[in-house]
C-alpha cells in the first residue's frame, strides 16, 4: 500500500467485516520522540488465539474470496521498515486492537495520504457504524465523532449529500491541529 491512509482503510474494513459497530482510529504524533502511532480498535467479533497467531501471516486469511491476507502483514512491515513496532490484540467477543508505531525521521516512512477522504469513505459506506477519529500532536488533541455530527444533521442521514460538507468540516478540524 502506498500510504498510511490506505492501511487505515484496510484495517477498518476488516473491523466492519467482523461486525464492529464502533471503530476508533487514533493517530498520535510525538514530534519530540519522532514517532507516529496508529491505533485502530473495534468492538467486532475478535479473533481466537489460533487466528490471532496467524493473522499477520500474508498467506493466511479467514476470507473465502481469496487465499492471502496481506493487509496486516503489510502494515507490520511498514512499521518495522522505519524501526517501529507492530502489535495485534484480540479475543472473541471483545474486538481487535491494531497498533503500529513508525519512526518519523526514517526514510522508509510512508506518507500519511488523504486521511480525510479515507474517513469520509468509511462514513459514507457504513453510516450505521460509530466512527471516532482521535488526532493527537504532542499536547494537542482533536476528536471527530460520527455521533457528534449526527446530532448536528437536523434529520439528514449521515450518508446524504447534504451531510458531506459538515462531515468534512469536522474531519478537517480534527486533522489540522
Amino acid at each position: 500500500m502506498e500510504d498510511l491512509s490506505l492501511h487505515i482503510l484496510d484495517v477498518a474494513e476488516n473491523s466492519l467485516a467482523a461486525k464492529a459497530t464502533r471503530v476508533i482510529i487514533r493517530l498520535e504524533e510525538d514530534t519530540q520522540a519522532k514517532t507516529l502511532r496508529l491505533v485502530i480498535e473495534d468492538n467486532g467479533q475478535g479473533m481466537d488465539k489460533e487466528t490471532l497467531k496467524r493473522a499477520v501471516d500474508p498467506f493466511f486469511t479467514t476470507k473465502q474470496t481469496r487465499r492471502v491476507g496481506l493487509g496486516l502483514s503489510l502494515l507490520a512491515q511498514a512499521a518495522h521498515a522505519t524501526g517501529g513496532q507492530f502489535s495485534l490484540e484480540s479475543k472473541p467477543g471483545w474486538g481487535t486492537k491494531v497498533t503500529a508505531t513508525f519512526k518519523t525521521d526514517h526514510w522508509d516512512l510512508k506518507p500519511l495520504g488523504d486521511i480525510s477522504q479515507t474517513l469520509l469513505t468509511l462514513i459514507l459506506g457504513h453510516p450505521e457504524v460509530e466512527l471516532i477519529f482521535i488526532h493527537r500532536r504532542d499536547n494537542q488533541e482533536a476528536i471527530f465523532s460520527t455521533e457528534k455530527v449526527k446530532a448536528e444533521l437536523n434529520g439528514w442521514l449521515l450518508n446524504s449529500p447534504q451531510a458531506i460538507p459538515l462531515i468534512m468540516d469536522h474531519i478537517n478540524k480534527a486533522m489540522n491541529l
